[in-house]
């Protein structure tokens, strides 16, 4: 009987114990779960080649957050279809808001309507974040073209019979290609596009005249623009002028009335980030897109800070994936 007695008290003891590294560990695990975000690097995936419109938005705002998440914020540029390589990565990644994407007009609003085999939506697999950014693009032609403004180019596009008049852009679904064909839409005039990979390659094709006309967005023309030897700027596509080049008319003011169309940068977590998370970046995000560096650096770049954030980002997508989506099944622009 004692010996009986003395198996159940050790047992007890051994129970007892059991329950309390049990207990222990539960506890420990809640501080853990419990520690404030974010506690260790957060990574903004750049889907587009270093050096860049995106790369430069990509790692301004990545420098704003870092200061405002008084943490470290780096930058991951996974470049690749239409920006789509770098999008499905950040979709894949897991929703704790430590891996988040630059997102554009492109991969939010244009590329599911182009490319029919992409396996990520927008709406469905990311959460939206901030606009970052937004940015006219402008058409251009070489100094020795004899088109002074848009007006000359529209006269020439509908004069033109058995060659149409050419455009460059840095690829097929790009705002500028989608810029130009929503031109030609609202004026009636036929256009040529001649894709290439960045405005490395356009931009020589234009001077050389090789093409017509470059459609870009301003922030890469617009000091080959201002020095005035090589091209001449035409026109913006936003409603207003551009401090950058003053003396550049919006399409609005050379006839195309109504005309306003800029490209834009935004930032967006994982489907399924939960809502405090969620929160902390969005106001990270607000704090950051008003301090005086990103004022002066998006100034200097031709673009202004975006003022959206969370559900007002979804509505503004919305409208633009309304918009360009009705415009690619209207012209029938299909991907290489």
């Amino acid at each position: 009987m004692i010996r009986l007695i003395q198996l159940a008290g050790r047992r007890l003891r051994y129970m007892t114990r059991c329950r309390f590294v049990a207990l222990s560990a539960c506890l420990f695990a809640g501080c853990v779960f419990a520690q404030p975000f974010p506690n260790h690097t957060v990574t903004v995936v750049v889907p587009y080649p270093a050096g860049g419109a995106a790369d430069m938005f990509g790692r301004t705002i990545a420098q704003a957050l870092e200061e405002a998440l008084k943490q470290t914020v780096i930058v991951e540029n996974r470049p690749g279809a239409g920006g789509s390589v770098g999008m499905t990565y950040v979709a894949r990644a897991k929703p704790d808001g430590y891996t988040i994407a630059l997102g554009t007009i492109g991969t939010q609003s244009i590329n599911q309507f182009i490319y029919p085999a992409l396996n990520i939506d927008p709406v469905r697999d990311f959460e939206p974040i901030a606009l970052v950014s937004t940015t006219p693009n402008v058409v251009s032609v070489s100094v020795t073209s004899p088109w002074k403004n848009l007006q000359d180019v529209i006269d020439a596009a509908r004069a033109a019979k058995d060659k149409k008049l050419t455009y460059g852009t840095p690829g097929i679904g790009s705002s500028p290609h989608l810029t130009a064909e929503y031109f030609a839409a609202v004026t009636g005039v036929e256009l040529l596009h001649i894709p290439f990979k960045g405005v490395s390659g356009s931009f020589p094709a234009l001077v050389g005249g090789q093409i017509d006309l470059l459609f870009d967005n301003l922030p890469g023309t617009v000091n080959q623009i201002n020095e005035g030897n090589r091209i001449r700027g035409i026109a913006l596509t936003s409603a207003e002028r551009s401090p950058l080049a003053p003396n550049l008319p919006t399409f609005a003011e050379s006839g195309v009335k109504g005309f306003d169309v800029t490209a834009w940068f935004a930032i967006y977590a994982p489907k399924g980030t939960p809502k405090d998370v969620m929160d902390v970046l969005i106001e990270a995000a607000r704090k950051g897109l008003k301090s005086e560096k990103i004022i002066k650096t998006y100034a200097a770049a031709a673009a202004n800070p975006g003022q959206l954030f969370g559900p007002e980002l979804a509505a503004f997508e919305q409208s633009e994936r309304a918009k360009w989506g009705k415009l690619i099944k209207d012209k029938g622009i299909k991907s290489e």
